[in-house]
């Protein structure tokens, strides 16, 4: 389940996590003061695998080089 970070609009900002579903509706009021609030969006996590380095050195569908001239030194 994915937790969502929410932000109170009024004159005192305050932050705070909610673990909800995904088909939960977004709130619209502090569940501890009650004031109206909005969802953050924010980055999210960046997830490696194994073998993405050599996807990202991958040849173009070309078969050119994936570097231009072949300079870099990646291959």
């Amino acid at each position: 389940m994915p937790t969502y970070v929410y932000e109170t609009i009024g004159a005192k900002k305050r932050s705070f996590e909610v673990r909800q579903s995904m088909n939960d509706a977004a709130l619209t009021h502090d569940p501890e003061t009650g004031e109206p609030v909005k969802r953050v969006i924010s980055g999210g996590y960046g997830i490696l695998e194994k073998g993405a380095k050599k996807a990202a050195q991958a040849q173009p569908a070309g078969g050119g080089h994936c570097c231009g001239g072949g300079g870099c030194g990646c291959h």
